[in-house]
Order: C-alpha cells, then structure tokens, then sequence
C-alpha cells in the first residue's frame, strides 16, 4: 500500500482544529497567490506584447477580442467564457450580449468556458461564477467586447475592400458594402481585424434599436443536454486511465491507521493498489465499478476523534449540540449594522416582543456525484478536468499539491451537472487533491470518482444558523426599533477571510442588513462562533435562511401590532415606491392579497404568506398559499414578482426564479443535515428527502424592471420563499414555526 502524503496541512496552532486550520491555511495561501499572480502577469507583459493578438496581455479583463472570440471560416464564432455554465443560462446570456453588439445572431456561437488567465477577471478583478454575479458584473464588458471586434471587422473589410469605412455596415455577420452591392463575411475578415489594434472608443449600440438583448432567446446548451451529448466531467475518459473509488474517515479529521485486509483488496480482479489519502482510503482499479466493489470490501480502523466537544467534529459532535452553544453565545457582538437611538426607543416603548430563529445544515445534494480527472504529461505538467467555480483558484491549489508552477497546470472546467455553490473549493470536499496524488503515484491517469454515499458524507454544507430578535412597537402598533443578533460563520469568512478583511461576515448579515423598511432604530450585531463541519455557499448563501428569519419576525411584528402582514410592509416601504411597486405586482399576480384562513377551490382551509428579500443586487416580492394535508403544509401556489433592474433574457429569468422557487420550498419543507455521534446521519436521498413532484407547486413569476442598476438572477427567487410558506402556516395554523424545515413540525388547524 503507498501512503500518500497531505502535502499541503500546515502544522496546527494549538487550540485549533486540525483539519480546519489546513484548509484555512491552504486557501489563503492559494487566494493571496492568485491575486498575486494576476498582478504579476499584467504589468510585465504590457510593455512588450503586440497591441492584439493571441499572445498579448489585455490591460484590463475583458477587453482583449482574441482571448475571448474565435470568428471561423463560415462565420460561426467560439466564444470563450470567464463563466461556468451550470445550468443558470450564463452561455446563452453571453451569447446574446457580445451578439448584440458584435450584430451577429447568438444562434452561431458556441459558448465553452475559458482557461485560467488575467483576461477573464471580470468580476471586480476576480474570476469566479457563484454570487449571481455572472450577467451584470460582465454586461457592459462583454458588450464593449463585441463593439470592439464589430469595428475590428469593419476596419478590416474596408481596407479589403477599399473604401471608407462609413460607407460600411453590418447585418448579423456580414459587413455591407451598399453602395457597390458587395459583401464580405465576417469569417473572412477575421484574420485580418484580429492583427488590428483595438480601439477604446467604440461606440455601443443604441439600447432602442436591441435585437438580442431582452428577449427570450433559445438557451443554446438545451440541445446538447437532452440529446445526451453534452460533456460532464464523469465523462471524461482518457487513454491508459485508471479509475478510483474512496472510502472516507467516519468522523472528519481521522486517518487510516491499519487495513486488516489489505492484500485480499489488492488482489480482487481489476484492482490495481491501494493507496492511503490524507482522511481515506483508495482503491485504483481498471474500471469504476471493480475500484468501488474494493473499496466497500476495505477493512479500516481509524483514528480516534476527540471525545467530545463542538470545537471539532468530536465523537459526540451533534447539530444539536452546535445549535445549543450559538443559542448559549452571549459574547459581544460587532455592530454590523446601526441606525438611530436604538436603546432610548425601547426604553420608550409600549410593547417588546422578541424571538429565535434556525435553520438547519444543508447538502448541495446534487445529483451530479463529484469527480476530477488528473493527468501528467512526459514533461511533468499537468491536465486537470475538474468541476470548479473559480478556475485560477483550482489552478494555483492543484500546483502546489503537484509541487508545481501554476503555469505547468491546465484547468479545463467542464459543464456543471450540479452547482448551487458545490464546486468552490472546498479542502477534504474536493477529489481533485486525491485524483492529482493517485496519478503521480500510478503514474496513470486518474479519474476520482465518488458515490453517492461518500459525497453525502463528504459534501461542504450550508452552515447551522442561529438569529435572535427584539422589537419595539408604539402605542399605534408600529415597529420603531428593531435589535438583531446574528450568531455563527459564514462562508465567506472560512473560505475568503484573506481577500474580504472585515470583521464582520457578510455571508453571516446579509438578509438581515440594508432592509427597505423605514424602522427608524435599528442594530445589527454578529457574534463568530465557529463551526468545525466543512462550510459552504449554497444557493443564495446567507439569504437563503436570514430572509426567512427577518420576514418571519415581522410577520410577529405585525401580529403584534393588530396589523395585516401585507399593509405593514406596504406602510414601511411608504419610502420606496420601487419596493412598493414591487410588493403590489407581487399582490396583483396573486389576483389580489388575502390572508386568510379562507376556502380554497377544493374547499379547504388556505391562508397566504408574504415576504420580501433584496438578494445579490435584485429585489423580490412573494406570496405562498398553504392548506395542510396530514399534518404537513401543502403549498398549492406561489407568486412571485422580480425586479433584477433590467434582463438580458426574460425566459431563462423566469426559469431560473422557478428552480430557485423549488429549492426554496424543497429546504423548507424537507431538507437538514443531522449530525449525531460526530456523523452525518443521511447518506444517501432515501434518508434526504428533496421536493418530489407531489409536492411542487404552480409558481407564477412577473418580471419588474425598474431600470435600476442590473441585479443577479440565480439566487433572488429563493431567499422569498421560506419566510412566505412559513407565515402562511402561521395564518392558517396560529403556529410560528420558528426552526426549519417545517417537517419536524406536526400543524394542525387554529
């Protein structure tokens, strides 16, 4: 057997997990040398690189037409992305806004995801996908970007054809020569614009005269995944491969210490060796299924855990425990947020109510299972095929596991079959590590390949939440203070500390900070307590359990005060006509706000839900209407208007607000990781339900655009949909379940 070992753990401080130190040491380090690294390769470069062309080195991201388009012969264009297409609709998007620009149908592009490099750091000098961040931190780059290469043509076509270039136009990927009748295709111009200097000034199409951009234009991806012939990366397949199964630690943080039946693994058919990895085990063999039947048979202690405790995953470690000592926390906070005389507005108040809140760990549980294929070349550098959400992060972090340069490492980034924030890099939740140590010592390829039980076991989780609330009312049965306290980690914070040096974790605040309500009083504090499980964004990261806190409150707020939910937020929005725009679409889609308890259709007991949420850039007004059947909520409708301030492609919105919708409701109703004796008790779907099609509902969107600065789309149809459900089984129960997911909750009728 080889013992393959952690190249990269840090030695621990003391009083420190192990495992959680490793991982916060390593991706500091390969954060700080990716921003480094882009810094690095930007300044030298500029001096002596032709002005355009594939070697020269852009100035600034995203404004060099050769690192991102590839014009072909018959006119067709391959556009490089920064992006990863996941499933949001990020390849058509982009398709359609350099399309526009460009004037060329996005019909004729093919989208693939770009290799590392400075070119693609459009997101605020980053590159990541994740955030919602794809469409509108790129929409005026990736416009400009094909501006530039539609002047770049007609350049070149009227030195070809010799005449001015204001003579020329242009007309979906040819360039017009009107007044002589003759024509050139872009195909065959391309060469000759690409040795021309670009110019920055450009001007941009007028937004009146858009034929792309804001309409529902065919997804280009839809082909290719129901034909069977879109690329994954458990597809990927490579000559001389060897395939690897892994059994990991029971509890995290423990090592193989002994392999009773080692030999008898090795010599089972196919099987290649057996490996030890840093908290696993592996078996190599020729094909997935004999490395898997290897490793179910691997016989192996372990070491021990702690015996107990919340400072690591102890032997004893339990959500419950976690959940106990944040509510137990009374350390001062950090003021994230204040506004007003927030103690002198109590002290004056008629009435006080206060509450707690929490939601449970959450699995990405996605159904693509998690994988990498590693590669070294003669040469001793690197292919990578791995599913990522930040290549040049996953480029710098496989070097040093390899004790390579970054620039002897190709990343190649795969279509995502699962996302939600899955793929950023996550330590022990990776393979890749594992695949990059197995092919340098079989000296093969390697594709890693967990199942499904391992990813359950494996899988970076939404953090535990924890948020309590005081308000304070007037005589009239207004909010006139609000005190917040957050509790917790975030994963901004774990993952992200050396680039975002605040003290406060926004991934921790955010849904509960910058609310559209005019509460004159307010304070927000957040309180760290760290958590030892592996931590993760996923989908809409903090919104997703603080909007259902901050909503379900108010909802309190508004019971408290003998006010209807709907009228409060309407008179606290009194401020903000583009929040009460919004509120009221949301009512009208509905057919007209009600709270109920009132007969349905069928006859039966439904009360509706409102809540708002401001998530990554957008705003969203929705509304749930809830019956109960057995005890449980039945959700029959959800209505929900957004307002991302303006859209690229309305149907994928309207798509992407949908399957939000249903992850929502999936994780209000269903979902939580539950730790007990230092282990995740689910590993498999049979023991973590999701929502089944009994349970969807019908969600009707409106789409709002105010005109506002552009917002995200991936994440903003969910944060509105917990908080909704939650207080419309309040209305019909008298019930306020203040701990997710209402399945551990038995309702019954007020």
């Amino acid at each position: 057997m080889n013992d393959l070992k952690p190249l990269l753990l840090a030695a621990p401080r003391a009083g420190e997990p192990i495992r959680n130190l490793s991982r916060r040491a390593l991706l500091g380090a390969g954060t700080s040398a990716l921003l480094l690294g882009v810094g690095l390769r930007v300044g030298p470069a500029r001096a002596g690189a032709p002005a355009e062309g594939a070697g020269a080195i852009a100035p600034k991201p995203g404004t060099r037409v050769a690192a991102f388009l590839e014009i072909r012969p018959d006119g067709s264009v391959r556009l490089l992305s920064p992006f990863v297409e996941g499933g949001q609709g990020i390849n058509t998007g982009l398709a359609q806004t350099v399309g526009e620009d460009l004037d060329l149908d996005p019909a004729r592009f093919t989208v693939e995801c770009a290799p590392p490099g400075p070119d693609y750091a459009v997101v605020n000098g980053l590159r990541l996908t994740g955030g919602s961040f794809s469409t509108r931190s790129s929409f005026a780059a990736m416009r400009r970007l094909g501006a530039t290469a539609r002047e770049m043509l007609l350049r070149a076509a009227a030195s070809q054809l010799k005449v001015k270039q204001d003579e020329l136009s242009t007309e979906n990927g040819r360039v017009l020569h009107k007044a002589s009748g003759r024509s050139l295709n872009y195909g065959d111009l391309a060469a000759a614009a690409l040795a021309l200097a670009p110019r920055d000034d450009v001007p941009l199409k007028d937004p009146k005269d858009f034929r792309f951009i804001g309409k529902p234009v065919a997804r280009l991806d839809t082909r290719d995944k129901s034909t069977g012939r879109a690329i994954y990366a458990i597809d990927i397949r490579l000559d001389g491969m060897l395939h690897a199964a892994v059994m990991h630690a029971p509890h995290l943080g423990t090592e193989p210490q002994v392999i009773a039946n080692e030999a008898d693994v090795a010599a089972m058919p196919g099987v290649r060796a057996v490996h030890r990895l840093p908290g696993a085990v592996a078996v190599l063999a020729d094909s997935w299924w004999r490395a898997r039947k290897g490793a179910e048979a691997l016989k192996v202690e372990w070491t021990a855990p702690a015996p107990d405790g919340v400072d690591t995953v102890s032997g004893r470690f339990s959500s419950a425990a976690m959940l106990a000592a944040l509510k137990g926390s009374t350390g001062p906070g950090i003021v994230a947020e204040q506004e007003g005389d927030q103690e002198a507005a109590f002290t004056g108040a008629a009435t006080v109510i206060q509450g707690e809140y929490d939601a449970p760990y959450l699995a990405h549980a996605q159904l693509e299972p998690p994988s990498a294929v590693a590669r070294f070349a003669a040469d001793g550098s690197l292919d990578l095929w791995v599913p990522n959400q930040m290549p040049e992060v996953f480029q710098q972090v496989a070097a040093k596991i390899a004790g390579l340069h970054s620039d002897q490492v190709r990343i190649h980034s795969p279509m995502l079959g699962g996302f939600f924030g899955r793929h950023f890099y996550y330590g022990p939740a990776n393979p890749f590590p594992q695949a990059i140590l197995l092919a340098k010592a079989s000296g093969r390829p390697v594709r890693v390949l967990w199942s499904r039980e391992e990813e359950f076991g494996m899988d970076a989780v939404r953090p535990l939440g924890f948020v309590r609330f005081r308000a304070a009312l007037d005589r009239d049965g207004m909010p006139v203070a609000l005190q917040t306290t957050a509790i917790g980690e975030g994963p901004i914070g774990r993952w992200f500390g050396a680039i975002f040096k605040s003290p406060v974790d926004s991934s921790v605040v955010e849904g509960l900070d910058k609310k559209p309500y005019a509460i004159p009083n307010r304070r927000l504090d957040y309180v760290k307590v760290p958590q030892p499980v592996t931590i993760a964004f996923w989908r809409s990261v903090g919104h997703s359990m603080n909007d259902y806190f901050y909503e379900s409150f108010l909802d309190e707020v508004a019971e408290a005060g003998g006010k209807d939910p709907f009228a409060l937020r309407m008179a606290l929005l009194k401020d903000s006509p583009r929040h009460r725009t919004l509120l009221q679409a949301a009512a009208d889609l509905a057919g007209g706000w009600k709270r109920g308890p009132f007969a349905g259709p069928d006859g039966g007991r439904r009360a509706r839900g409102v809540s708002m949420a401001s998530p990554f850039g957008s705003e969203t007004a929705t509304i749930a209407e809830v019956s109960l059947e057995d005890g449980e909520a039945r959700v029959h409708d959800l209505w929900i208007a957004i307002d991302p301030g303006s859209v690229v492609n309305p149907a994928i919105v309207k798509r992407q607000v949908e399957g939000a919708a249903a992850l929502g409701l999936s994780a209000t109703l269903l979902e939580q990781v539950v730790y007990e004796g230092g282990q995740r008790q689910a590993r498999n779907f049979d023991a973590y339900p999701i929502l089944d099609r009994t349970r969807m509902p019908r969600v009707h969107v409106t789409v709002v655009e105010s005109g506002a600065p552009m917002g995200g789309i991936g994440e903003p149809g969910l944060p509105g949909v917990p908080p909704a459900v939650v207080n419309a089984v309040a209305a019909l129960t008298g019930q306020r379940v203040r701990s997710l997911p209402l399945a551990k909750a038995r309702l019954s009728a007020a």
